[in-house]
């Protein structure tokens, strides 16, 4: 799903994202059950669920109970803060919902493969509706300490069909996801 293929990591940044692949059964934030940070949240094989007010949308993930708010109410960004899943402030463009989202911690990563980024990450996302079962996803991600230019990934996102279809309690167990990405 990243437009071109690579991602423009510094090498520096390429040879960390090495060290972190060789150790991902043991040091992907998720095997310590960590949230799983932006964009990540939106493309763990788990499902969410997303809720429209006049003045945030909020995003409520099966995932370790995690919850984004987005406001789109025109307030700034907070400062000096960290958060495992950023800061987000959204704003609509037509009927896509674009969302700026900044102020990570450093300690998520993009992927099991030990793809990453500092506390400078800035992420852009774009909800387009395909239809009515159906949502475009890109995101943009910036992160001028850890890559040589901004790049992009894309995907669809499906709705769930199934009747009484609900968001259950995600009890994190760390040896599961060791054991599992070990299996891979």
């Amino acid at each position: 799903v990243v437009e071109g293929g690579t991602i423009p990591y510094q090498p520096w940044a390429l040879q960390k994202r090495n060290e972190n692949r060789a150790k991902r059964a043991t040091d992907d934030p998720l095997t310590k059950c960590y949230l799983p940070g932006v964009p990540r949240v939106t493309y763990v094989p788990l499902p969410f669920e997303i809720v429209q007010t006049p003045k945030y949308v909020v995003m409520s993930y099966e995932i370790a109970h995690a919850r984004r708010i987005i406001y789109t109410d025109g307030s700034p960004h907070v400062e000096a803060l960290e958060f495992w899943m950023g800061d987000s402030r959204g704003k609509w463009e037509g009927d896509t919902l674009v969302v700026s989202t900044n102020n990570f911690t450093d300690k998520t990563w993009f992927d099991g493969a030990g793809n990453f980024h500092s506390t400078d990450l800035h992420v852009v996302e774009r909800y387009t509706p395909l239809g009515p079962d159906h949502i475009n996803y890109e995101a943009t991600i910036e992160d001028a300490k850890v890559f040589t230019r901004p790049w992009k990934i894309n995907l669809t996102i499906y709705r769930r069909l199934e009747a009484g279809l609900q968001l259950l309690d995600y009890d994190c167990v760390s040896f599961y996801w060791q054991r599992t990405l070990k299996d891979k």
